[in-house]
């Protein structure tokens, strides 16, 4: 499944936010969530064919963890994005801090 498919679920970003605090057993995100547990795994093995999370058998329980990698092509398209609203954003704080000095300045001059 595409990833942006994966993440287009409210449920699975649910489960995906609940698993980045820790990783957790599927009683554990029921009870987290408040959803049935036909649901927190059929949504948990979308989530595991995508590669988004991996899961340990721990006895008779499966434990669920975030991947290490776990959306990257999410991650691919939106980091130029991130890059160009970063050195926006740069840009605007030095000229804020610019015009402030400036701003200053003038309120010294005015009182000498």
């Amino acid at each position: 499944m595409d990833a942006f498919a994966v993440i287009a679920d409210p449920t699975r970003r649910r489960i995906i936010d609940t698993l980045r605090e820790g990783s957790a057993d599927v009683t554990t995100l029921i009870e987290r969530l408040d959803l049935s547990q036909s649901l927190v795994s059929k949504h948990l093995g979308v989530l595991r064919d995508a590669g988004t999370v991996r899961v340990e058998v721990a006895g008779k329980r499966r434990v669920y963890h975030l991947a290490d990698d776990p959306l990257p092509a999410v991650l691919a398209w939106v980091t130029p994005y991130h890059r160009k609203w970063s050195s926006a954003l740069d840009r605007l704080a030095f000229l804020i801090d610019s015009d402030s000095d400036v701003h200053d300045n003038k309120k010294k001059d005015t009182r000498d």
